[in-house]
């Protein structure tokens, strides 16, 4: 039979045959084993916050409630325990002494109180220190502890995290040029210990991240990061350039700490 040109000619190589791809089955142990992290994750964290907050509620109703007499304490009085019956009635004496000490003569107590403490040689020192750092960090208009900032530290282009605890004042803002800002610097995983640092404004650079979302981020050693609040196509950019050199980093003026 003889072949008609005209005919397109047939391709005899087959075409590849599309195989769907077979999902791995998930046995009954890995199904079990998944719920049962499942269950960890959802249970833990919130089992230790309670257990935590329980063992806190119950060292303070420990120490307060034994100050009481028992013919006052209900926890004698009553064939139970009222958890948190400690917790209250601190809460209502530190309100009570608060409203006592906004008055004229709870003034004139605190400052006689004040001035005994003051000839006393080692705890006036101590109770000096303990004020100035209360009444720093709570007042209301007080910057200390407010911003989280990225300083290189130990050495150029090794970055650490920091919270500004103010502005250096006395004598080492003034034995140096530049104006530097007091930084902690804290340890991993205890944040209640690290470094004090006075870094110049210009080589901090201030995150957007709040102090607890730092403080979560130095526990967890990094595991725990809060997200970019900006926009997608800004967060693709780098904003601080690190030199390992000489030059300290270049960071922008809306990244400096406030003042």
């Amino acid at each position: 039979m003889s072949h008609d040109p005209h005919e397109p000619a047939h391709d005899h190589h087959h075409e590849p045959v599309d195989i769907p791809s077979v999902k791995p089955r998930i046995t009954l142990g890995g199904r079990l084993r998944a719920y049962f992290f499942a269950g960890i994750l959802v249970t833990a964290p919130a089992a230790i916050t309670f257990y935590v907050a329980w063992l806190i509620i119950g060292f303070i109703d420990q120490q307060v409630t034994s100050l009481l007499p028992s013919r006052y304490n209900p926890n004698d009085i009553l064939p139970f325990s009222i958890p948190g019956l400690g917790l209250v009635i601190l809460i209502v004496v530190l309100t009570m002494i608060g409203a006592f000490t906004a008055g004229f003569v709870g003034r004139m107590a605190v400052r006689l109180s004040e001035g005994l403490l003051a000839r006393m040689p080692v705890i006036r020192s101590l109770y000096g220190a303990v004020k100035q750092i209360f009444e720093t960090v709570l007042a209301t208009q007080s910057t200390a502890f407010r911003q989280v900032v990225l300083v290189e530290y130990p050495r150029r282009g090794i970055w650490a995290l920091g919270f500004v605890s103010g502005v250096t004042k006395g004598e080492v803002q003034n034995l140096t040029e530049d104006e530097v800002i007091n930084v902690f610097l804290p340890t991993t995983p205890n944040p209640t210990s690290g470094f004090l640092l006075f870094v110049p404004r210009r080589d901090l650079v201030v995150l957007n991240m709040t102090v607890e979302d730092g403080i979560k981020m130095v526990v967890s050693g990094g595991i725990v990061t809060p997200p970019d609040p900006r926009p997608p196509e800004e967060s693709k950019v780098p904003l601080v350039r690190s030199n390992e050199l000489e030059q300290p980093p270049a960071v922008p003026e809306d990244r400096q700490p406030v003042a």
